[in-house]
């Protein structure tokens, strides 16, 4: 359950690095919050692999469904889908799929003794960083 929620977060950074590097000038104000957000993500792996413990347990791969995620980024970028509206669209999709993520962890009873509280305040600010991309997302296609 933790290494999940460490790969997801892997897949998180590594998804808004991606749209970090092909982000035109117009949708530059999106550089600063999705830096914010890759490194909220950073913090969450190193305190999740602290709970894991062990170096050799600790998951320091992307999981498959956040490779594909990527790739489709990639797609949509060579076809012409740039645009703000589409940049936030795809980074909601992420996003509703990490704070799925963490929902399902919090609802678990497997998680080991102390990390309830350390995953349900990265979830608030999951949740937070959800918010805000869908609030970006909503006023550009009005």
């Amino acid at each position: 359950m933790i290494n999940e929620l460490i790969e997801l977060n892997n897949d998180r950074v590594a998804g808004f690095e991606k749209v970090i590097a092909d982000i035109n000038d117009e949708n530059i104000d999106l550089k600063a919050i999705f830096q914010e957000y890759a490194q909220q993500s950073r913090k969450n792996g190193q305190e999740l692999a602290a709970i894991v413990g062990s170096v050799e347990e600790v998951e320091t791969d992307n999981s498959v469904a956040g490779t594909l995620h990527r790739a489709w980024i990639d797609v949509k970028a060579l076809f012409g889908g740039s645009d703000r509206a589409s940049i936030l669209s795809e980074a909601e999709r992420g996003e509703d799929a990490i704070k799925k993520a963490y929902k399902e962890a919090l609802e678990s009873t497997d998680l080991p003794v102390g990390s309830v509280d350390v995953i349900r305040s990265q979830a608030q600010g999951i949740n937070a960083a959800h918010d805000r991309i869908k609030a970006l997302r909503d006023a550009a296609k009005a």
